[in-house]
């Protein structure tokens, strides 16, 4: 073979194989994302598919084994679905009740996820004030006092 066509098929395996690791190591793009209720509707149809769903903790419903490093919990929506879940990682730092889980991962059998990460959120604690009790003169000094240099 010539030269240039050695080059040619080496460049396109290469390229073939960045394509390939590249689709491998993110499942997240190819998911899903479900309502809890949804999920649960339709759990057998999404046994093989990544999926990403969110709801809120049930505190008491917190299993946590540092040994196995095992956090099982449940988690609900608005309208009271439950669903049980099974992670094998850390436990989130803001683990309390109220708090918003986003899972992703995938169902196992009836009512379960398993999920593969676990995020957590809560909304009220990033919520602005109600503007309707706004005072500016609260914050008239601060606006005209001149930066801190450093």
């Amino acid at each position: 073979m010539k030269k240039n066509t050695l080059v040619l098929l080496g460049g396109f395996i290469i390229a073939g194989a960045i394509v390939f690791l590249l689709m491998a190591a993110t499942p997240g793009s190819s998911g899903i994302e479900l309502t809890l209720k949804d999920l649960l509707a339709t759990q057998d149809e999404h046994e093989d598919d990544f999926v990403t769903v969110e709801g809120l903790l049930i505190e008491d419903s917190i299993k946590w084994n540092p040994d196995k490093i095992e956090l099982k919990f449940d988690v609900k929506d608005n309208e009271g679905h439950i669903m049980h879940v099974i992670h094998n990682g850390p436990k989130p730092d803001n683990f309390s009740e109220g708090v918003i889980t986003i899972l992703q991962g995938s169902p196992t059998k009836k009512d379960t996820f398993a999920a593969e990460t676990v995020k957590t959120r809560c909304p009220s604690k990033y919520e602005g004030k109600d503007m309707k009790n706004y005072d500016p003169e609260t914050h008239k000094d601060k606006l005209n006092q001149p930066p801190k240099e450093k």
